[in-house]
């Protein structure tokens, strides 16, 4: 039996001998109102879970937590930040972005100044860190990790979602 793959219009599909078996493939090409209203009144029923870096990819190819295939072919107008929802050409189907939990490290110190050092080398090499007011977060490295040891900080690692800063020119704001 001769079979033969290939992909047409967001569609994945194997034909076998004049068969066609195809895997529905949601194209999201905009981003909805931030009118906190659904797209024609339809709840968003998908959630699509993308780390920090994730979000700044807005082409490729994607699962959502219920592993419905999705495809983004976002225009280029800033990261993707969670609580942003998608939508395809139509507005028929929503996806809400979900920041995925990620390794992380927690950078602690004795004083505020210490803390405001760490934050200062960390963004002279554009570490992307998330700002809380006692501690630090950024993603794991080893490298960064004995640096911020030999500078006698406090370092732990946890498993969160993370929100860094998005800098002084990147879309930016507090909830």
């Amino acid at each position: 039996m001769h079979t033969k793959s290939g992909s047409a219009a967001g569609q994945a599909f194997s034909l076998k001998v004049g068969v066609m078996v195809s895997e529905a493939v949601i194209v999201l090409e905009r981003r909805c109102a931030d009118d906190g209203q659904a797209v024609h009144g339809n709840p968003a029923a998908l959630q699509l879970a993308l780390t920090a870096e994730q979000r700044t990819v807005l082409r490729g190819r994607r699962q959502t937590l219920c592993g419905q295939e999705v495809l983004l072919q976002l225009p280029r107008d800033g990261a993707l930040r969670p609580g942003d929802r998608l939508t395809d050409a139509v507005g028929s189907v929503q996806v809400d972005v979900i920041a995925a939990p990620e390794a992380l490290m927690r950078v602690e110190a004795d004083s505020v100044l210490e803390l405001l050092q760490a934050a200062y080398h960390l963004g002279n090499r554009h570490v992307a860190l998330e700002l809380l007011e006692h501690e630090l977060l950024l993603p794991h490295d080893p490298v960064l990790e004995a640096m911020l040891q030999q500078r006698g900080l406090v370092l732990s690692h946890c498993q969160r979602p993370f929100l860094p800063e998005g800098g002084a020119y990147g879309r930016h704001s507090h909830p």
